[in-house]
């Protein structure tokens, strides 16, 4: 009789991005001394803490880097991406907003140094990878997506 192995079990990092949306165009931040893709277009986004939920992440997130208030009514999940990275594995939680309160502006200077509108189907060049991809499969109506970044150096 083999004896199987027990479970390695492993971290997710998990986080929460939002798409604004003005009719067909999607709010992007370019990224900033961050020493993550820095010079290149992502979304407003971050880190899920502990013991906080995705959804409140996202909320958090939206006050911190673009300024504006959203109640929990005003966003919905739009995409789910499983990403493998090179050291670790991610979970991205990407959430629509149907609406907020305040005008959008960059209240994190040292960390975006642009906040720009873009048709989702004509993005720009220097859109982070998996970023790009999140956007296409949203826009194709793709609720669920995996991405490995291994493979795309």
């Amino acid at each position: 009789m083999e004896i199987s192995k027990p479970r390695k079990h492993y971290t997710v990092v998990p986080s929460s991005y939002l798409f604004f949306r003005d009719g067909e165009k999607v709010l992007l931040s370019r990224r900033k001394n961050t020493g993550y893709h820095d010079g290149e277009y992502s979304l407003p986004a971050g880190h899920i803490e502990e013991w906080e939920y995705a959804i409140a992440a996202a909320i958090r997130e939206a006050k911190e880097e673009t300024g504006v208030d959203i109640m929990p009514g005003d966003i919905s999940i739009a995409h789910v991406m499983y990403r493998m990275c090179a050291d670790h594995v991610r979970a991205d939680y990407f959430f629509a907003v149907k609406k907020w309160s305040g005008e959008i502006f960059n209240p994190e200077p040292e960390k975006c140094s642009a906040l720009d509108w873009f048709p989702i189907t004509r993005l720009p060049g220097d859109v982070i990878p998996y970023i790009r991809a999140a956007l296409e499969r949203y826009a194709a109506g793709r609720l669920y997506s995996e991405f490995d970044e291994t493979k795309t150096h």
